[in-house]
């Protein structure tokens, strides 16, 4: 199911964000924080939030535009955060990597509002309100 895989790759995430922030910290070097926030909230906040809610309720996590969705954001969580670290490390020649990787995410983002109207709906339909 996608929802457990989203869970499982978001804390992978999350722990290499944590190890990163350690890193910074100890070297007194945090010219890659914002490729660490980011790293942090979209790949590993974000993620484990979708995973719930596809844990919460099974019937979205089933279909395939949920696994479209989460394959998507699992793409654009890496990639967003890794294009800003080369932007920061190696400059503007490497700018279409975070542009890129953004604009993923937000496609994920917006699969996923259309798998919870969609889940909503179905809802509704079933609950009779």
């Amino acid at each position: 199911m996608i929802g457990s895989l989203m869970m499982c790759v978001s804390v992978v995430i999350l722990l290499a964000g944590m190890i990163a922030g350690i890193t910074m910290g100890i070297q007194q070097n945090f010219v890659l924080a914002p490729a660490h926030a980011h790293l942090n909230l979209v790949g590993g906040v974000l993620l484990f939030l979708f995973g719930l809610y596809y844990r919460v309720f099974p019937a979205a996590g089933r279909m395939t535009l949920a696994r479209i969705q989460g394959w998507l954001h699992i793409l654009g969580s890496i990639l967003f955060p890794t294009g800003i670290a080369l932007v920061l490390v190696g400059g503007k020649a490497y700018i279409a990597a975070p542009i890129i990787g953004s604009l993923v995410v937000v496609l994920a983002m917006a699969l996923f509002v259309v798998v919870v109207f969609r889940t909503r709906a179905a809802g509704d339909r079933v609950a009779g309100t």
